[in-house]
């Protein structure tokens, strides 16, 4: 059987493969260690199946294997006689990848780019609830973000998000405000955060006075609250979002497979 060459200590985030997974896995989890350290950016090209064996002195059917399986994770794109890239939050057709928030007729295409209503990003303590999603102690300081997405210039979605303080100390609402993408490509373009995978929680809410003003409804006015944490690299929570959707001209879809 082939055998993996040696590589360098992981750091101390990194969870290194156990002795008796699969190859592929074990192949898998250097390629995963090469993106979570930047080796390769998103957006780039990582070398070929036939390097990747040559560099790790496997098959190249088992470095084809894992990397199908980062394929099917969303972290790596084929493409067709270019070779495979880094997935990309900053490509249009996964710019609203964990959006599921669906008009109800027509698609969320036709509606065109969200509008977004940057309200405040200041920091703040972390409550227990946020920092039990995000991993961190209470009281540790966070960023505290608001917006309001408008599709066809009406309030859709109001969205109150935390991040922990440290990797995003320079974020502020003028920054939100000034780019034109999808936030989670802000992230990873200017602050090297990937968003890899999230879990949501949903259920039915009524809003306050102040979130019934912003999105334009009433108090009785039933929303949709869905809770978001999502995470990069090895599991570590780097957002935690709350989000109340109006269902009155839109609804939440999932493909589930």
């Amino acid at each position: 059987m082939a055998s993996i060459a040696p590589t360098p200590p992981l750091a101390d985030t990194a969870l290194p493969a156990p002795a008796f997974s699969p190859l592929y896995q074990q192949i898998k989890g250097l390629i995963l260690q090469g993106l979570q350290q930047g080796e390769w950016k998103p957006g780039e090209v990582i070398p070929s199946e036939f390097d990747l064996a040559a560099r790790y002195k496997v098959s190249q059917g088992t470095v084809r294997k894992a990397v199908d399986e980062l394929a099917s994770e969303h972290l790596l794109v084929r493409r067709q006689g270019r070779g495979t890239f880094v997935a990309t939050h900053a490509e249009q057709q996964v710019e609203y990848r964990f959006l599921r928030l669906q008009p109800d007729y027509g698609t969320q295409s036709n509606e065109g780019p969200a509008q977004r209503d940057v309200l405040e990003c200041r920091r703040q303590s972390a409550s227990v609830k946020v920092a039990s999603a995000l991993g961190l102690r209470a009281g540790d300081a966070v960023l505290r973000a608001r917006r309001v997405l408008r599709f066809v210039d009406v309030p859709t979605i109001l969205e109150d998000l935390w991040l922990p303080a440290g990797p995003f100390k320079e974020l502020t609402a003028e920054r939100l405000s000034g780019h034109h993408g999808s936030m989670y490509a802000l992230f990873e373009a200017e602050f090297g955060v990937r968003m890899v995978r999230a879990e949501e929680k949903l259920r039915a809410v009524l809003p306050d006075k102040a979130q019934a003003a912003l999105l334009g409804v009433t108090p009785a006015t039933p929303l949709l609250s869905v809770e978001r944490i999502a995470y990069t690299y090895n599991d570590v929570p780097m957002e935690f979002r709350r989000g109340l959707y109006r269902t009155d001209t839109h609804h939440y879809h999932n493909q589930l497979s």
